[in-house]
């Protein structure tokens, strides 16, 4: 809809009731509902659905058409991260936000901060969801009511042309509404309770879901110990429920995003029931760690499998939990990824314990062999040390190549002392190329940082109080934010426009005319940052 047909359509609704409605004006009311295009978060998840498969087409026919997002806590720093991407790119094209559940549990859980075990309300995610897109959509309203304010003034000083422009700028608006990849966990319980709690992210916005493979009541984070897994039946069904949940809320395009912890989950709660040879259960079941029975003798309340004709004992430990055969990781997120997305699943997300190109694109080539257009979701976590890791790729590569490595000690190349050599540049190249390079190796269409605004806050915050409450004092502030914020056209510097004081006052004047008290006149301070 254009600016001058939202104008049409808001005067032919008023027109019937012009007498009665005396002081609504039609220009106004299509400001208002230009600046609020999304009603319902099922609008949003609808758009943003659209745009997610549209960029999934773009990479299956070009790999270097991959995605990427930032890890919000919060609907301010979403916000802030999407306004950054117009800012210095002049879209959001490519870009999301994601929703990380590390962080819901860390900081934004009524027990206050909580490790990654799904100990956390899980109301707390579409809470989340829907403050991210409330802040989204208030700077769709910010940035649009800028431009009506330039059209009036354009207006006012009888400047044509100049209004036409800005009238063309509105109606070429790109919405900082984006794509969530939304984490769900595990589900938090059963395959009903994952239906439920999908329905609720999705009435919130959220277009695609995160769900992996452990198990709800003993989930651990993707980079710890003591993860496990599920048999595949009971994953899948909490696929079914994800897309069941979609499909009823009229988001057809819905995207789940299946996820394997099973590269570092070597434990397992259940047995899988097998009901014919070499099918899921089966092949779930043959990854299991087993010692032959000799004797019935020694059987207590011991499960008994059998393969290959033989009576086997799965191995149990302490907890009652089974282990797999050391060494299984990689088969079991093959079987895993390709199970998946034969039932129901978009994309893969594979977890790893380390960045390493190779490593991903050696499972995603046997996935591919099975399913060719195999697409993954890659967490480039802040778990990882990336610079250690990098610094120690490049070591092994030019020790194999015979290069002459005896200036280095492998075990501590995250030392400063390495920070100007030749092999740390050639390290934080790879590290500059990582997601260009394993988006055309690896097929990863999407790249994120799951925590990264956690560590940014904290390093800030850090930063501020140190020169804050030293010597510094007050210049530690006006030097280290504000100056930065002025010089680098940070839109936050006029605070109370971000805030959204300039759109009340806009709306006072819609409502109460040259009778409306702005907040926004010549003794406002901001005024100092115009």
């Amino acid at each position: 809809m254009t600016y001058q047909s939202a104008i049409r359509a808001a005067d032919q609704a008023i027109e019937p009731n012009a007498e009665r409605w005396s002081g609504i004006g039609a220009e106004a009311v299509a400001r208002m509902r230009l600046q609020n295009r999304f009603r319902t978060g099922l609008d949003i998840a609808r758009y943003t659905a659209g745009i997610l498969r549209a960029d999934m087409a773009a990479y299956d026919a070009d790999p270097a058409a991959y995605t990427q997002s930032l890890g919000a806590w919060h609907g301010f720093i979403a916000q802030q991260q999407v306004i950054s991407m117009r800012k210095h790119f002049g879209s959001t094209r490519r870009r999301y936000v994601y929703l990380s559940g590390w962080m819901v549990a860390a900081l934004r859980s009524d027990f206050g901060p909580l490790p990654d075990q799904s100990m956390h309300e899980k109301t707390a995610v579409p809470a989340l969801i829907e403050e991210i897109y409330t802040f989204l959509k208030q700077a769709d309203a910010r940035e649009l009511g800028m431009m009506f304010r330039a059209l009036d003034k354009a207006r006012a000083a009888g400047n044509a042309a100049e209004a036409r422009a800005i009238e063309d700028r509105i109606d070429a608006h790109e919405s900082h509404v984006v794509p969530i990849i939304a984490d769900i966990d595990a589900g938090f319980g059963n395959a009903e309770a994952t239906y439920l709690l999908a329905k609720k992210m999705i009435e919130a916005g959220a277009c695609a879901l995160q769900i992996e493979n452990q198990v709800s009541d003993e989930k651990q984070c993707g980079h710890q110990d003591g993860k496990v897994t599920v048999p595949h039946e009971d994953f899948l069904a909490k696929i079914r429920a994800c897309r069941h949940a979609f499909l009823e809320l009229g988001v057809d395009d819905g995207i789940i995003v299946a996820r394997t912890d099973s590269l570092g989950a070597g434990l397992t709660k259940q047995i899988a029931l097998s009901r014919t040879p070499g099918d899921l259960a089966d092949q779930y079941n043959g990854f299991l760690d087993c010692e032959p029975v000799t004797s019935l003798d020694a059987i207590r309340g011991d499960v008994l499998i059998e393969r290959d004709g033989a009576l086997m004992r799965p191995k149990r430990l302490a907890s009652n939990l089974f282990q797999f055969r050391p060494g299984t990781g990689e088969d079991r997120v093959v079987l895993d990824c390709i199970s998946a997305l034969q039932h129901g699943a978009d994309l893969l997300w594979i977890e790893t314990e380390k960045p390493h190109i190779e490593q991903i694109a050696g499972m995603v080539d046997r996935i591919r062999a099975v399913v060719p257009d195999a697409k993954l979701v890659y967490n480039n976590s802040p778990s990882f040390n990336w610079t250690l890791n990098f610094r120690q790729q490049v070591y092994d590569a030019w020790a194999k190549s015979g290069r002459d490595v005896a200036a280095y000690e492998r075990d501590a190349l995250m030392s400063v002392i390495y920070d100007g050599t030749e092999l740390a540049q050639e390290a934080d190249e790879r590290i500059r190329r990582f997601q260009r390079d394993a988006s055309a190796r690896a097929g990863i269409f999407h790249h994120l940082i799951t925590l990264p605004t956690y560590h940014t806050a904290a390093l800030s915050t850090d930063l501020l109080a140190r020169d804050y409450f030293g010597e510094a004092g007050m210049l530690g502030y006006v030097a280290g934010v504000q100056r930065r914020e002025i010089r680098d056209g940070i839109a936050c510097v006029r605070h109370q426009n971000m805030a959204g004081s300039d759109v009340g006052d806009d709306h006072k004047e819609y409502f109460s005319g040259d009778a409306a008290l702005k907040a926004g006149g010549a003794h406002n301070t901001m005024n100092q940052f115009a």
